[in-house]
């Protein structure tokens, strides 16, 4: 065998699809107020039928609530139950749901086993285009995320978003940032590259990143990044076996959440894992399950958190 490839078996939960920020190329959002939030009797009955079914992630992903809007404080509390929810069925949340303050972070530590979310670019020329109506994709708010799930000792997962209309240097720019920021805290788990696919809901009309060009990104983004990040591509985006063999050869060793849809790009749809089994067992590789939170990480959690992952990692020892 070549080696070992990872993915999430995972669920994602969606408390709400409106969202402040109007990025061009979006896909998943819904205006504020145009979209009834999930309730956590009709999450429960969610949750209730994927145990028993190897799911072992559950994904909070969100349009997010205006920091200032008179909705906040009940949006991040239906966060946090949700969280508790899934976690009080056997799950293990990891929650990726926009820029939050310090304290709000630092209450869903309680609740997450790790935490996400993207850069997608660093550039400030993109607050002038596709990021004119999107207040939270202010780079430096971003980082200021990172940093801080770097001091809280959250497991963080972040990544960039390719083909919205940066340069090349911009990714190398970007790739080192948060190449610094690790070094700092050690807190990065992965690294997501993400082409930019076109879908049916958004405003942009531009075409989608070319898949041919991903190999040589993720082989420079190796270089840049700290050895003990994992590199992760989505492989719905990356439809074509070749190519996706060809991303992994050049240095991508996981395929991030597999489940029944992807919520930010519905108009790709997951690959099943026996599909993936089968294309990565034609070049040697194994396609194996992870959890949300890599073993280095267990002892930065609350103890009744690492006992909800002990009791995972006991249950396939080989697996996870």
């Amino acid at each position: 065998m070549s080696g070992i490839v990872t993915y999430s078996p995972a669920h994602t939960i969606v408390p709400t699809y409106e969202c402040f920020n109007r990025c061009d190329y979006c896909n998943f959002r819904v205006a504020p107020g145009k979209d009834p939030w999930m309730t956590l009797s009709v999450a429960e009955n969610i949750l209730k039928e994927l145990q028993h079914q190897g799911v072992c992630e559950i994904l909070i992903l969100s349009g997010e609530v205006h920091p200032q809007s008179s909705r906040r404080q009940a949006w991040f509390e239906l966060i946090y139950n949700l969280c508790e929810l899934a976690l009080s069925l056997g799950f293990l949340p990891h929650t990726n749901v926009g820029p939050l303050s310090f304290t709000e972070m630092q209450q869903l530590k309680t609740v997450n086993v790790s935490m996400g979310l993207m850069i997608e670019q660093l550039t400030p020329a993109l607050l002038n285009t596709v990021h004119r109506f999107a207040p939270s994709k202010i780079p430096e708010l971003r980082l200021q995320q990172l940093a801080w799930a770097g001091e809280l000792q959250i497991p963080f997962t972040t990544g960039l978003l390719l083909g919205i209309g940066e340069t090349q240097n911009d990714w190398w720019e970007t790739l080192e940032a948060i190449a610094q920021l690790h070094i700092r805290y050690n807190h990065i788990q992965e690294v997501i590259l993400q082409p930019y696919s076109p879908g049916n809901q958004q405003t942009w009309n531009a075409p989608g990143f070319e898949a041919q060009q991903l190999p040589q990104v993720i082989a420079k983004a190796r270089e840049i990044l700290p050895a003990e990040i994992t590199i992760q591509i989505p492989p719905n985006l990356v439809p074509d076996p070749n190519w996706l063999l060809a991303c992994i050869a050049a240095g991508a060793r996981d395929l991030g959440g597999i489940g029944p849809k992807d919520e930010v790009n519905p108009d790709y749809p997951h690959l099943t894992r026996e599909n993936l089994l089968q294309i990565l067992k034609s070049a040697g590789w194994q396609l194996i399950p992870r959890l949300p939170i890599y073993p280095q990480y267990d002892s930065w959690l609350p103890q009744h958190l690492q006992t909800a992952v002990q009791s995972w990692r006991n249950m396939s020892s080989a697996a996870f």
